[in-house]
Formats: structure tokens, sequence, C-alpha cells
């Protein structure tokens, strides 16, 4: 038997020690495990296709962490096994990650029923690293219910996780009229739901009225093809009571079951796997184009006449794009 094969048994027979060992190797960038990532995926393709792939983003500081943790707790209360892949700020000059989610969600890290993976970012665009997709086939066939993929933060490439999940969760907390005027739209015409947190206290008269305004603003956007009437929509929630994490799970889940009685999930799946094909085929051809050796020679010689200015970099990037491009079809 194969490693591959050997780590397919084990995940599919539900070994988290396995799962967590799979999704190492699927980040692995050398060539003898990527070899080895390939057949175990491969193998494991389309998979059971039974799990609900949830996104979730919101700005830093908003309760990303203690809301997972909440709404995890509350699911696997309903007797539904939950993955968690938190993906972690990435230093631009190490590399390093903080990989703090474990320690931030104490609880689920502790239940048998949950699965938490943190993975740095590494400069993904988009807040997710790039093999978080692979991730998520692993945890469908290790039999995890839901799948939580959590991203970085905010911002315009932070739209990319709307190509792993069928659902897409923005959390917000409570804020003014000014902070509303902040979020990008690109983020708000993506989610499905937007959820102000810390919903409670001397708080929650607030976090209602942002999530009025949030209300009002998703009225603006194009309901999506499939929708029911409501969604996008804006509610309000607490973490750290509990309070509202029903009603929102109820609607995420409500939501899926219409996208999947009409077809609607099956073909949005097709098209973020079309989708996933091209971005491979561009960092494959990247990584192709940094690793030629005329490339990577000539390169520095191009920036080097760029600095001088005796070359345009729209005609150097030409210039390098011809001589791979030669080699190859030589």
């Amino acid at each position: 038997m194969s490693a591959a094969d050997d780590l397919r048994t084990r995940i599919e027979a539900g070994e988290r020690r396995a799962l967590a060992q799979a999704i190492t190797l699927v980040e692995s960038t050398r060539p003898d495990h990527r070899e080895t990532a390939r057949e175990l995926i491969g193998g494991l393709y389309p998979g059971p296709g039974t799990a609900i792939r949830l996104g979730l983003t919101g700005t830093p500081g908003v309760g990303k962490s203690t809301f997972i943790e909440a709404i995890g707790m509350m699911l696997i209360g309903r007797g539904l096994r939950v993955a968690v892949l938190a993906v972690d700020p990435s230093s631009s000059r190490s590399g390093g990650s903080i990989l703090g989610d474990k320690t931030r969600m104490e609880r689920l890290s502790r239940e048998p029923n949950a699965f938490i993976r943190p993975s740095p970012a590494r400069g993904s665009l988009g807040g997710v690293a790039r093999r978080t997709r692979e991730a998520i086939l692993l945890c469908e066939a290790a039999g995890f219910d839901v799948v939580i993929v959590e991203t970085v933060g905010v911002g315009q490439s932070e739209t990319m996780v709307a190509d792993m999940t069928d659902l897409f969760l923005l959390l917000m907390a409570p804020a003014g009229g000014d902070e509303l005027q902040g979020v990008k739209r690109g983020i708000m015409e993506i989610a499905d739901l937007v959820v102000v947190n810390k919903a409670d206290g001397d708080l929650k008269s607030a976090a209602r009225r942002t999530a009025a305004d949030y209300r009002g603003a998703l009225r603006l956007m194009r309901r999506r093809e499939g929708d029911p009437e409501g969604v996008p929509d804006a509610t309000t929630v607490s973490a750290a009571t509990g309070e509202g994490l029903e009603a929102v799970w109820d609607r995420l889940a409500g939501l899926d079951a219409h996208r999947r009685a009409g077809g609607y999930r099956a073909r949005r799946r097709a098209a973020q796997a079309r989708r996933w094909m091209r971005f491979e085929l561009e960092e494959g051809l990247k990584a192709a184009f940094a690793a030629h050796p005329a490339v990577a020679r000539e390169a520095p010689k191009a920036e080097a006449r760029i600095d001088a200015g005796d070359l345009a970099p729209e005609l150097a990037a030409e210039e390098l794009l011809k001589l791979f491009l030669s080699d190859k079809q030589g």
C-alpha cells in the first residue's frame, strides 16, 4: 500500500492524526510531498461533497475566533462534526505566523468532534492559504459536517474565499455611519449574511442600529441567481452570551438547503473548480517562469536596465516572456 493510500484509508476512517498529517503534506512545497499529495487528492476527489463549507471574515478585533468557537460548540451540541481552517497572517519578512487560533478557541479545540487547523497565509491573496481548498476536501473525506474557513481580515482580495465555500459570512462590530461607508462594496456583494457581533450589554442598541444600516445597504445589491427573497441580509449576535447564534445558523443552513434543492450549489461548486484550475495554472506558470535558467539569468540584467532608465518595464517583460516561450516551443 502506498503512503497516499494508507493516509486515505486512515482519513476516511476519521483518524484526526491522519487528517493533520495529510494537511501538512498538501501544504508542503517539497516535490516528493507534492507528488504524494496529488495522488492522495486524486484518490479522494470529488469526495462526498455533503459538508457545508462556510467562509467567514471580519475586521481584526471583531471577535471571529470567539464567534467560531461559540457556533462550533453549538453545532457539536446538535450532533454535527466541525472543522475549522483558520488562516493566520504571515510575516512579510520572515514568513512566520502567529497561529494563535487554537489558543483562542480553547474549549472547541478540546472537543473530539472538532478539528482546528491554523495555517499561515504566506502572502496568499484572498487571505487564504493556497492549499486551503485541498484541506477542505480532506476534512470532508474525514466525515466533518461543517467546514469553516476563517480568513485573515477584510479587503478586496478577501473575495477569494468565496471561490472555495458555499456560504460567506461577514462578521462586523457595532459601528457608526462613517465605519459603514468604509466597508468595501466588493466584500458586501459576496456576503450571504452580515452578522454584527457584540450585541450585548451597552453595545446591544448600537449593534441593532448597525445591522439595520447594513440591511438597508444590502437591499441595493443585486440578488444572486437561485437565492430567495431577503438574501443577503444582516442580523445581530452575541458570541459571548450565545444570543442569536442558533438563528444565524438556521438562516445559513436554510439558504444552503434552498441552493442544494435548486441545483445552484452544485453549479456553484463546478464553477469554483474551473476557476481554481485556472488559478493553479497561473501559479504553476509563474513558478516555471521564475525557475527557468535563462529567465533567471536575464531578469537581473533587465531590472538593472529599468533602474537606469534604458528599458521600459513593459518591453522588459515582453523580452523575458519571449525568452521563456521560445525555449518551451523549441
